[in-house]
């Protein structure tokens, strides 16, 4: 199936389309300065060498680069020869890191077709690349690419763009299409769904609709990805800046699913005739702050996400009697259990999801000293934001989500009177027993206590 889709769709060397200097808008003062002493040392050494995938992209479109990716001829050692500040990494297939200093620029060398499977190549059953540290020519490395606005190649020796797969075409059409079969591709690497979501909603580009037909088909196929991969692809599209589209759009084609299923689940139930909304003013949320410059944490989202599963879980603890303490804490194991199997959370970021979880309930103390106990947790803050987000969603009261805005911002002196026991109405309040007792005996003895 694999050949037989990559000899219909394989780039050859009759379809390439070169666009000169004059035909780009490229500038190799847009490209990072130790990404140039890579390509111009390679080429002096005698190798072929290119900018490739979304450095290319990015900048043309205008966009800044995150990093530089180089591509050459040159293998492995080779390159190392090259470069005495560079280590080669990589079991599925061997990379270059050149170092220069906090800059990191990978040098890659072209991928083969391989036609035939060999050692140095190896595909599970479901036809997904185990291993694949196969080396070809530039024709063949075209093919091994995922999507064609991610395979072009900038050539450092006359400052062309080499095209062989109507990239160029697809970047002015605004148009994210893989290369060769759809579901053969994404059965190669079902991760490259993610990563379809993750462009289309980052470069604004619409899926092709081969490639949407075929992750409606074959989306379930993700859930054979190591746990520990999809941790590191969660992030990647949780924390980009566009969280709450690609939330949107992972849940259309079924993904979201395979990430967060308890989450999904609860998705997918009302309450109280309401959509749940609490991860979706997070994601939003968490969207602005990026959009703004400020940091987002990965463990504050991850117990938005999980948050619903917990609450539904200890809510049925509790119909069956136990307390609301130990119910919640049993809940917050058994779903952080579950979810690990599928996205394998850390241990730091667990630990603090339940610590965030763990002090919603604190917060309804207002009176005496345990409200100044917890404006020095390290978690308070992060708290805090999880309770405004119950409250602006319904999910906690809203005076009471105030009056902790108000009583961190207060002075020492506020603070006190903010906590101090409610007075009740003058009258009232129980006065000291006197004791008669003295006079009773006095009175006993002819004595009026006088």
């Amino acid at each position: 199936m694999i050949n037989s889709a990559r000899s219909q769709a394989e780039p050859v060397e009759s379809q390439v389309k070169i666009y000169s200097r004059s035909e780009h808008n490229i500038s190799r003062a847009q490209i990072s300065e130790n990404a140039l002493k890579v390509l111009y040392k390679l080429q002096k050494e005698g190798y072929k060498a290119y900018l490739v995938g979304g450095c290319v992209r990015d900048l043309l479109l205008g966009r800044e680069p995150k990093d530089f990716d180089v591509v050459t001829d040159a293998d492995p050692e080779q390159i190392r020869k090259v470069f005495r500040n560079c280590r080669l990494i990589g079991r599925r297939f061997r990379l270059a890191h050149v170092h220069f200093g906090r800059e990191v620029i990978e040098v890659a060398t072209f991928r083969g077709a391989a036609e035939t499977q060999n050692d140095k190549q190896v595909l599970n059953n479901e036809g997904r690349l185990l291993r694949d540290n196969v080396y070809g020519t530039i024709e063949e490395d075209v093919w091994r690419r995922d999507f064609t606005v991610n395979a072009l190649y900038y050539n450092i020796k006359d400052f062309s763009v080499v095209d062989y797969v109507d990239g160029m075409a697809d970047h002015k059409s605004a148009t994210l299409r893989l290369i060769g079969d759809p579901e053969t591709r994404f059965r190669e690497d079902p991760v490259r769904m993610l990563r379809a979501v993750r462009f289309a909603v980052k470069l604004g580009f619409r899926l092709h609709p081969d490639c949407e037909k075929s992750m409606h088909q074959v989306a379930e196929l993700l859930s054979s990805i190591p746990s520990a991969r999809l941790y590191d692809e969660a992030l990647k599209l949780f924390l980009s800046g566009y969280a709450l589209q690609t939330f949107e759009m992972l849940r259309h084609y079924g993904l979201f699913q395979v990430l967060f299923p308890a989450t999904e689940n609860c998705l997918s139930m009302e309450e109280n005739g309401f959509p749940r909304l609490l991860l979706i003013r997070a994601l939003d949320n968490s969207d602005i702050r990026i959009a703004d410059g400020k940091t987002v944490t990965a463990y504050f989202l991850f117990a938005a996400f999980l948050w619903e599963p917990v609450q539904v879980r200890a809510k049925e603890k509790m119909a069956h009697g136990l307390v609301e303490f130990m119910a919640y804490q049993e809940a917050a194991n058994e779903v952080i259990s579950m979810q690990v199997k599928n996205t394998a959370l850390p241990r730091h970021i667990t630990m603090a999801m339940r610590e965030v979880w763990g002090l919603q309930s604190k917060f309804d103390a207002r009176v005496g000293s345990k409200p100044s106990r917890l404006l020095i947790h390290p978690r308070f803050r992060a708290a805090y934001d999880f309770l405004l987000l119950r409250a602006e969603t319904g999910g906690a009261d809203l005076e009471l989500a105030k009056w902790w805005g108000k009583y961190q911002e207060a002075n020492e002196n506020e603070q006190r009177k903010m906590t101090q026991p409610p007075r009740k109405a003058q009258g009232s309040k129980p006065g000291r027993k006197r004791s008669y007792r003295g006079k009773v005996k006095d009175s006993a003895s002819g004595n009026d206590g006088v």
